[in-house]
């Protein structure tokens, strides 16, 4: 990846959603879904909130799904994400531990 996030900001690569569910049912993508999304950590920047967290490559995260900023690289789509230290200003919302 060209991109390398300044501060306290993540690139995040979202994880596809199902389009059918467990019983079969197809989910257009014109359907109301959840406003969450997944993803995995592609590249972090320097900041302090970053270090705090423990964050690093690999991690999976929930975020707003129309949060942050969108950037497109081939065929590959990532969104860049705020982590701050303020709640309410944070795009991401949870980290997944094992």
């Amino acid at each position: 990846m060209k991109l390398k996030p300044l501060g306290d900001r993540i690139i995040v690569k979202p994880i596809e959603e199902d389009k059918v569910t467990a019983s079969g049912i197809i989910i257009p993508d014109t359907a109301e879904k959840e406003q969450k999304a997944e993803g995995i950590v592609v590249a972090l920047g320097d900041g302090e909130r970053i270090k705090e967290l423990g964050l690093k490559v690999g991690d999976k995260v929930i975020f707003g799904k129309y949060s942050g900023e969108t950037y497109e690289e081939g065929n590959d789509e990532y969104k860049i994400l705020s982590v701050a230290k303020v709640e309410d200003k944070s795009e991401v919302f949870a980290i997944f531990t094992e």
